[in-house]
């Protein structure tokens, strides 16, 4: 009798025009509006240019992470430098954020950071090959508190299911917020998702990891008494 193989439907994900930010162009300085004329070619990647080749990205083969909405860059710059041995992939549409990012990047040569300037889910869908993530980082999504405005939060799960295949098997989800009405909902999300193993137990939250740096927007929330809310989940099918 002949074995029936069981085939993983990847899910396809259905773009909405339902937007999870809100574009801010924001006041750009002298030196963020230069650093788009100095470094764009180097660091800049574009939807036109198709699917991502790391080899000739980054002329290397090496684990690829990356960082959906890197803010004004501070915590993805400093991973750069602490992990060499990655190569990382920023997605952001804040231009004052990107524009300090390259700047930041250009003037100490990094060879390891490339930057997508677009929506995260068109990056996904038509640049990021499937398998090829070693880590998928959100940090500090913006939280939509309003009740009326959940269904903008980034982290539902029908785009959780699509980021799997986006990983390859092994690979680690890392999620952080410091709204705990959002952790919640993170959480509740992972623990129902498919094919996800929650590094920290099942239901737990995670001790933040070494590789996750503390920003000075963190810091001063801590001295506040925010709570900051840590998730790592792997890819284990």
């Amino acid at each position: 009798m002949e074995r029936l193989k069981l085939k993983i439907i990847k899910p396809e994900f259905k773009k909405k025009s339902v937007r999870s930010y809100v574009l801010r162009i924001g006041r750009m300085t002298h030196r963020q509006r230069l650093a788009f004329d100095h470094h764009w070619l180097n660091y800049g990647v574009s939807l036109h240019d198709g699917l991502f080749d790391s080899s000739l990205q980054f002329s290397r083969n090496a684990p690829q992470v990356l960082e959906i909405g890197f803010g004004m860059g501070e915590s993805l710059f400093k991973m750069t430098q602490l992990e060499p041995e990655k190569d990382f992939i920023g997605i952001e549409v804040h231009l004052p954020g990107v524009g300090r990012l390259i700047n930041s990047a250009g003037e100490h040569k990094l060879k390891n950071l490339k930057v997508y300037m677009a929506d995260a889910k068109d990056v996904l869908e038509d640049c990021i090959i499937d398998d090829s993530l070693h880590r998928i980082q959100i940090y500090f999504p913006d939280p939509w508190h309003k009740k009326k405005h959940n269904k903008r939060r980034l982290i539902q799960s029908e785009f959780i299911d699509f980021l799997r295949f986006k990983m390859e098997i092994g690979g680690v989800i890392h999620l952080a917020t410091d709204w705990k009405n959002y952790a919640e909902q993170m959480l509740k999300v992972m623990e129902n998702a498919e094919g996800y193993k929650n590094l920290a137990g099942q239901g737990n939250y995670s001790v933040r990891p070494n590789f996750r740096p503390i920003t000075k927007f963190e810091s001063r929330g801590k001295r506040l008494g925010h709570g900051v809310w840590d998730l790592l989940y792997t890819r284990a099918s």
